[in-house]
């Protein structure tokens, strides 16, 4: 099948290299002027062809059109248009630098018409949040936050306050692939879920992507959320940063050599241990309460074909109760990259990544009556990626990538009065290689296509120990028949799957577009976990001989319309099927922990879901905002739970609605609101219960799972900005500062997340009943209010 694809490939290639002779190439980047950022999707039109092309991830373009002089102009939302005229004889290289359009020049002219990539490009079933709309957002605690921030989106939920993680379109967390400057970021959450581990002042670009999934990316069944990091600024020194109600952070950014090289560095630590022991001694006994992050990258202009660039990311979250007990989690991520252009129209990038995510968890006051337990995944990756930009009407992108995993679920140790029991599980080790092409195709000035496919190969591998498991009825815990060892780079299982992917785009007029497409995706690696959100204890493991890989098809219709003179009102619908195959659920009173035959506990079925999802957008004005509604359904059916019926997961949500509103005053206050309104989640109650000497056990009769839904969650977050003064002594301040004022849950809803059932813990009377009740969980009963003051200089 290699072999084959491979052929196809080079095939392919040779005939888009052959048609595409005999024309010119305009290429190079475009950058923001004022700290050589590059900028992202940014857009190359030329007038007399009425056509253009767009920047890759690295603010990267190249066009190629018959000889002739052109009008060429080159946009982003929120720079001034640059418009220029070209006699085009023979290849030319032109890179771009935009101006702000609050600090454009004479000759810079600025169009009124935004960019309505919605409506004409080909992605859909995607969103792209701006850091700018982003810091407008009602913050939590006074910090921005990218995940909070894409969970107004429409498709996306969470199952409630303190949950890590989020689903999008009926997946579990642990369906997503999180990325930060392409290492894959295992578990993304500060403080149990409240905060993210991405620093809003080193982030440069988010886009999710829930279908539609370019043939590029590969590992996870339901979506992608790619985040880009600042290069850092190669004009000038600059430094952001912000003082907040949990915790303080600091960017600073600069040229290592004016216009050639630069570097960020981003800190954050919060300071609730600090401010807790200026109060108080229960932090005195070596107790912590803290998390902190450090986010670096620098990059170098080597010439004016390569470009190399290093990022890497290390954060840690640390919960002790004092010296010698507590728990603590954290990422490192370290990426390397090799932008090189061979030629106008060949752009290739080559991608080396390190990835480590790891918990520790301790409990005993002493050496001779303690436990310690730690666990991690690795990731080592090597990823070759190219793209020919053959003409105006096809783009090809092609490339593989080689991941290496090393997972270690328990390196436990018990000590029980004095006496020691290793309880450590095996490491496993596991490959994954894929291979992708990809071409975008313009048929005509109405018709696009995306089309391609991406081959995958797994191999679960030595050295370990594997094991075989006997058949047992549908629901109940399988036992161990047979154990082997495995050699180092002994292949015990290994998995191949094609994954098509394709996308069509119909132009009904200069507004209006009819999208659909399709994707199939494979996932190789799982999450474990008995919570309905990922925690510091979940465990991560591989496909093997006894857990087959995660696979998904989705289809996905959508219509999109913009509004208003000059088209800044943007409308969708979209309506989505997804169909998985080998989804994990677990026995009833499954062994998650420190469990060496953990996958005969495991169960396997399919799920589907579907839903539409509408969006409304208005993007200019003094008031703007976007209003989201996702109307879905998300359903599971496992063989031995809920009588091999099917039953909502726990993260199915029937309504989504989410309402997100700016207000700009002419002076210098701005007003900004978020509502969220979500049906309650599905939770298993019991239909029974059985009383033995006193104690009431409760007990499902029927068999049944999730068959309540508990009440609906619904929130309003205010926030008012203050700026600083523009001006000082009557001329611009080149500093900046602004003030932020905000409420979470104004009007203190108390949301529940679980309910849980309890028996009186009072005396009763001889022969009366034993009563019980049930309790309400909330994690978060109450408005929260906070300040913070952010600054630029």
């Amino acid at each position: 099948m290699n072999k084959i694809f491979s052929l196809f490939l080079v095939l392919v290639l040779s005939y888009t290299i052959a048609i595409g002779q005999g024309q010119v190439t305009i290429s190079g980047y475009i950058k923001d002027s004022s700290n050589g950022e590059d900028l992202i999707g940014a857009t190359v039109y030329v007038k007399e062809l009425e056509s253009g092309t767009v920047t890759n991830v690295y603010g990267f373009y190249s066009f190629s059109l018959s000889p002739g002089i052109y009008e060429v102009e080159y946009r982003y939302i929120g720079y001034a248009t640059e418009i220029r005229k070209l006699n085009l004889e023979a290849n030319q290289r032109i890179d771009i630098e935009l101006n702000n359009a609050s600090k454009q020049l004479e000759e810079i002219v600025v169009t009124g018409e935004p960019e309505d990539v919605n409506v004409s490009g080909i992605q859909m079933s995607a969103d792209k949040m701006d850091m700018k709309t982003m810091q407008k957002i009602p913050p939590l605690l006074g910090e921005v936050d990218v995940l909070k921030s894409i969970q107004l989106l429409p498709g996306v939920s969470t199952v409630g306050e303190g949950a890590s993680g989020f689903n999008v379109r009926g997946g579990s967390t642990g369906q997503n692939l999180v990325l930060l400057d392409e290492a894959p970021v295992f578990n993304s959450s500060h403080m149990l879920g409240f905060f993210s581990v991405f620093n809003p002042d080193a982030v440069k670009d988010i886009k999710l992507i829930k279908g539609g999934i370019p043939s590029r990316y590969g590992g996870r069944i339901s979506s992608i959320l790619d985040i880009r990091m600042k290069d850092g600024n190669n004009k000038e020194f600059e430094a952001t940063g912000g003082i907040g109600t949990i915790f303080s952070r600091l960017a600073i950014e600069a040229p290592i050599v004016k216009d050639k090289a630069s570097f960020i560095l981003a800190a954050r630590r919060s300071y609730i241990d600090v401010l807790t022991k200026l109060t108080t001694d229960v932090l005195d006994d070596g107790a912590a309460l803290n998390f902190y992050d450090l986010t670096l990258k620098t990059n170098y202009n080597i010439n004016k074909k390569n470009r190399v660039f290093v990022s890497g990311y290390l954060g840690r979250d640390n919960f002790k109760f004092d010296a010698q007990q507590g728990f603590n989690w954290g990422n490192r991520t370290l990426t390397t990259r090799w932008n090189h252009i061979f030629n106008d129209r060949l752009f290739s990038n080559i991608t080396g990544f390190f990835s480590d995510y790891d918990y520790q968890l301790a409990f005993g006051e002493d050496e001779l009556d303690r436990f310690d337990w730690s666990s991690r995944i690795f990731t080592y990756d090597l990823k070759p990626e190219f793209t020919y930009f053959i003409n105006p009407q096809n783009e090809l992108s092609f490339g593989g990538e080689f991941l290496l995993y090393r997972f270690e679920p328990a390196n436990a140790v018990g000590v029980s009065n004095g006496e020691v029991q290793d309880i450590t599980i095996d490491q496993k080790y596991a490959v994954e290689t894929s291979t992708y092409i990809e071409n975008v195709q313009q048929l005509g000035s109405s018709v696009s296509i995306q089309y391609g496919a991406r081959f995958s190969h797994f191999q679960y591998i030595g050295p370990g120990t594997y094991f075989e498991f006997d058949e047992q009825p549908a629901g109940t815990r399988r036992n161990v028949i047979n154990e082997y060892k495995a050699e180092s780079g002994e292949t015990i299982q290994s998995y191949n799957n094609l994954e098509p992917r394709f996308s069509f785009k119909y132009q009904l007029n200069n507004s209006t577009s009819l999208k659909t497409s399709y994707n199939r995706t494979s996932q190789y690696v799982h999450l474990i976990s008995n919570t309905t959100a990922s925690n510091p204890l979940d465990i991560w493991i591989p496909s093997s001989n006894n857990v087959k890989p995660q696979t998904g098809h989705q289809i996905a219709v959508g219509w999109f319309k913009n509004f208003g003179n000059d088209n800044n009102i943007e409308t969708s619908v979209e309506a989505y099927y997804k169909k998985t195959n080998n989804q994990i659920d677990y026995i009833d009173g499954a062994d998650i922990l420190i469990n060496e035959f953990l996958e005969g506990d495991l169960l396997t079925g399919i799920g589907r879901a579907y839903g539409l999802e509408f969006s409304v957008k208005k993007k200019v004005g003094k008031v703007n905002g976007w209003v989201s509604y996702t109307l879905a359904k998300t359903e599971l059916k496992v063989d031995g739970i809920n009588n091999s019926n099917w039953y909502p997961t726990r993260y199915d949500q029937r309504h989504n609605l989410k309402i997100t509103s700016f207000y700009e005053t002419p002076g210098r206050w701005s007003f900004s609101s978020t509502f969220t309104l979500i049906t309650g989640t599905p939770t298993t109650f019991p239909s029974d219960r059985i009383e033995v000497q006193g104690m009431v056990i409760p007990y499902n009769a029927e068999g049944s799972r999730n068959n309540v839904r508990i009440g609906s969650y619904h929130r309003l977050d205010l926030s008012a900005t203050l700026q600083g003064k523009k001006l000082r002594n009557g001329k611009p301040r080149k500093n900046e500062n602004f003030w932020v004022f905000s409420v979470y849950n104004a009007y203190g809803r108390k949301n529940p997340f679980s309910i849980y059932f309890t028996q009186e813990d009072t005396r009763r009377a001889l022969g009366q009943a034993i009563t019980t009740e049930g309790r309400q969980v909330s994690i978060l009963g109450s408005l929260i209010p906070s300040i913070s003051y952010n600054f630029k200089f």
